[in-house]
């Protein structure tokens, strides 16, 4: 048993193979997986794909990608959605200063008030951090202080102070197909430091596919590949390493059953 714990099954070009994509899945093992929002123009449509299979779970929220490409998103909003049984967690939110999609301060914004729905409900934010470790740390630091909230950074690609300080309030990591990179020798090194209960794997499907997959459209069947490096760099079994992430996830996303 194994979990993709992030993955965009909603873009045309997984929706077109939605049922292949199960069944390989299935096939090795990976027995859940979260379809994770971008924007709420599209949420009626990822939590119908949920509400339609047993093993799907989703989020709601905004990409900071998305951030200014529709009207901000309310914290009524993001409760309100968040009531349904099959979304268990927040976001993806964050800020992302590499490609600056959105101007910073929305993204600040909206990263703010994501923070405030994960508050509220008790379900895990699930942060997006690209280039921008600092004012990351600085947001949540901050937040912190107002009152606690759970939460992951997905896809980690940041610097070992950011690890440090998301594993200080209680965070999980979730490592992407990114670990198995040749280039990603520093990544590697701040896996090691991580503990085996606070870690998640994941594909972020259709992007960043695992060796030896990679080049390809990723899919939650390749989230094993991850985990096989993560267990080889903390010295487990890819069985354990199976085990260890799915406990995870369930501990992390309470909400979600495994069923």
């Amino acid at each position: 048993m194994i979990v993709d714990s992030h993955c965009h099954l909603n873009f045309p070009e997984m929706v077109e193979d939605l049922p292949g994509i199960l069944e390989r899945a299935a096939s090795v093992g990976v027995t859940h997986m979260v379809c994770i929002c971008s924007y709420i123009d599209e949420f009626a449509a990822i939590r119908a794909m949920a509400e339609a299979h047993d093993n799907i779970f989703c989020s709601v929220g905004v990409h900071p990608h998305d951030a200014g490409r529709e009207a901000p998103v309310t914290l009524n909003q993001l409760l309100d959605h968040a009531e349904h049984p099959k979304v268990i967690g927040i976001g993806e939110t964050g800020l992302d200063f590499y490609y600056d999609k959105s101007p910073r301060d929305i993204q600040e914004a909206n990263f703010r008030v994501h923070i405030e729905a994960a508050r509220q409900t008790g379900l895990p934010i699930i942060v997006h951090t690209r280039d921008a470790d600092e004012k990351t740390m600085e947001i949540l630091g901050e937040e912190y202080k107002k009152g606690p909230f759970p939460g992951l950074i997905h896809c980690f690609t940041a610097g070992a102070d950011l690890a440090r300080m998301v594993l200080d309030i209680g965070f999980y990591i979730s490592f992407s197909g990114i670990v198995t990179f040749n280039n990603a020798g520093d990544l590697r090194d701040i896996a090691k430091t991580v503990p085996l209960d606070r870690i998640l794997v994941e594909t972020d499907a259709p992007f960043l596919a695992p060796v030896p997959e990679r080049g390809k459209r990723n899919e939650p069947a390749f989230v094993v590949h991850t985990a096989a490096k993560v267990a080889e760099l903390l010295d487990q079994t890819p069985e354990d390493m199976a085990r260890i992430s799915s406990d995870n996830f369930f501990t992390a996303f309470a909400k979600a059953t495994a069923t």
